[in-house]
C-alpha cells in the first residue's frame, strides 16, 4: 500500500473519530498509530519507540514550555476580572455611540486577547460581562450575540497567541517575529467588526436605548483602571522585539504582573488563585495531548511520505499559485466546522507548509512567506471558530444569553464573517501588513 492510500485511510479514520465526538488529542493519537500500522505492516515496536522520543523531544523544547505561562497569565485575567475593567473602560467612551456598547465588547475583547491568548477563555469571559449590558439596554439578540462570538476570535489573533507559538515551534520559525505580524492584522479585524456594528446598528436600533455618556474625568479615570493592562502587554511584545527579554522571561514578567493586578485591583483572593492554577494545569493537560497526537499522525503520514508528495504533485501540477493558496483556505474553513484552532494548525501545517513554500506568491522571500502564511492561516482557523453550525464560540455565547437559540446566534455572525472575508483578501493581497514589522 503506497504512502497516498496510507495517509488517506488515516486521515478518513480520523474524521469520523472527530464526528462520533471523541477528543481530537486521542483522535489524532489512534490514527497516527494505525498509520504506523499501516506502514509497517502491523508490528507495533516502531510505534512504541517513536512514541517513547517524539514525547521527549517534543516537550523537552523551551518554546512549548512557555504555553501554561501564558495560559496562567489568561487565568489570572479571567479570575481577577480584568475583563470587566477592560470593557467598563471601552463603554465610557463610546459606549453612548449608537452600537457603542456592542463596540465596547469587541474592544474589550481585543484588549482581553492580548493578556489571555484564548478565544474560547475570551468568548466565555465576555459573555458574561457584556452580553448582561447589552440585554439591560435592549441591544437584539443577533447583534449582542454576534458581537461577542465574532470579537471573541480576536483572543488567538492579537498576540500572546498560543496557536502562533505552535505554528512557530512546527515551522522553526521566530516568535517574536510572528507575535508582531499578528498586531497590525489583529487591529484590521477589531475595526472591521465595529465598522459592521455601527452598519447593524443604524438599521436595528433605532429605539434601542442608548448607554449614558460619560464625563471627560470618568473616561481618564477607566483609562488609570486598565493601565497595568497595557504595560504588560507592551512589555511582552516589546521585550520580545527588543530583545532584551527572551520569550520565557517576557511571558513570565507579564503573568507575575498580571496576578499582582489581578490581586490588588481585581480583587482576586486565594480561591482565585487555586482556580487559576487548576485551569493552568487543565488547560495545558489539554494542549500538550492534541500536540503529542498531532506529531504522531504527522510523523506517520512523514513516513508513507504524504506531505512531500502532495507538495511535488501541487507545484508540478502546474495550477496556479493564487488557486492553490485559495483551495487550502476553503479546507481551513470545512475543518473549523469540526476541529477546533490548535488542532487545524497541528494536523494541517506540516501537510500545508511545504506546499506554500514551494510557491511563488507576490514575489516573498522564504522568511516572508513563512510568517505571512502563519498570519493568514490563523485569521482562517480563527473563522472555523464562528461558522455555523459547529463553531465553539457559538455554542458559549449560546450557553450564556438567556433564551437565545443556536440559530439567532448563527444569524447574528453572519455580517461578522462577510468582515472576516474582506480582512483575509486584504492580508493575502496586502502582505505588507503582516510584515512590516520585519
Amino acid at each position: 500500500m503506497g504512502g497516498i492510500e496510507i495517509g488517506a485511510i488515516s486521515l478518513g479514520i480520523l474524521l469520523v473519530m472527530l464526528g462520533i465526538r471523541l477528543h481530537v488529542g486521542v483522535a489524532m493519537l489512534l490514527a497516527g498509530a494505525i498509520c504506523y500500522w499501516l506502514v509497517y505492516d502491523g508490528e507495533l515496536g516502531s510505534l512504541l519507540f517513536t512514541l517513547n522520543n517524539l514525547t521527549y523531544a517534543r516537550f523537552s523544547s523551551y518554546d512549548l514550555a512557555v504555553i501554561p505561562i501564558f495560559v496562567l497569565m489568561g487565568q489570572f485575567a479571567i479570575h481577577g476580572g480584568l475583563s470587566a475593567s477592560l470593557f467598563r473602560a471601552c463603554a465610557s467612551w463610546i459606549g453612548h455611540w449608537r452600537g457603542g456598547l456592542a463596540m465596547s465588547a469587541a474592544g474589550a475583547c481585543a484588549g482581553f486577547g492580548a493578556i489571555c491568548g484564548s478565544s474560547l477563555a475570551t468568548a466565555t469571559t465576555m459573555s458574561q460581562v457584556a452580553l448582561p449590558e447589552l440585554e439591560r439596554y435592549h441591544y437584539g439578540k443577533e447583534l449582542a450575540t454576534g458581537t461577542v462570538a465574532a470579537a471573541g476570535t480576536l483572543g488567538i489573533l492579537i498576540p500572546p497567541s498560543v496557536p502562533l507559538i505552535v505554528y512557530a515551534v512546527l515551522t522553526q520559525e521566530s516568535i517574536a517575529a510572528l507575535f508582531m505580524a499578528a498586531i497590525l492584522p489583529g487591529v484590521l479585524a477589531m475595526i472591521g467588526y465595529m465598522v459592521v456594528i455601527r452598519l447593524m446598528a443604524m438599521r436595528t436600533m433605532r429605539d434601542v436605548e442608548r448607554a449614558p455618556r460619560h464625563s471627560w474625568r470618568e473616561r481618564f479615570k477607566s483609562l488609570r483602571d486598565i493601565a497595568p493592562i497595557l504595560v504588560i502587554f507592551i512589555v511582552v511584545i516589546v521585550g520580545l522585539y527588543g530583545g532584551w527579554a527572551n520569550l520565557t522571561e517576557a511571558a513570565s514578567i507579564g503573568a507575575a504582573a498580571c496576578g499582582i493586578y489581578a490581586v490588588v485591583r481585581g480583587g482576586m483572593r486565594l480561591s482565585g488563585f487555586y482556580k487559576s492554577v487548576i485551569g493552568t494545569a487543565e488547560a495545558t493537560a489539554m494542549i500538550y495531548l492534541v500536540v503529542i497526537g498531532a506529531d504522531l499522525l504527522n510523523s506517520g503520514l512523514a513516513l508513507g511520505q504524504l506531505p512531500s508528495t502532495l507538495a511535488e504533485w501541487v507545484i508540478n501540477s502546474g495550477f496556479a499559485p493564487l488557486a492553490v493558496l485559495a483551495l487550502i483556505l476553503v479546507l481551513y474553513l470545512l475543518l473549523g466546522c469540526v476541529m477546533d484552532s490548535l488542532s487545524m494548525i497541528l494536523l494541517t501545517i506540516p501537510i500545508f507548509y511545504p506546499v506554500i513554500m514551494g510557491l511563488e506568491l507576490f514575489g516573498l522571500t522564504g522568511a516572508e512567506k513563512s510568517i505571512w502564511f502563519g498570519i493568514v492561516a490563523l485569521m482562517v482557523v480563527e473563522i472555523g471558530l464562528i461558522t455555523p453550525p459547529m463553531g465553539m464560540n457559538l455554542f458559549i455565547v449560546q450557553k450564556y444569553s438567556r433564551g437565545t437559540t443556536l440559530g439567532t446566534v448563527s444569524r447574528g455572525i453572519i455580517p461578522f464573517l462577510g468582515a472576516d472575508m474582506v480582512r483575509i483578501a486584504i492580508v493575502v493581497f496586502i502582505p505588507a501588513l503582516s510584515l512590516v514589522w520585519l
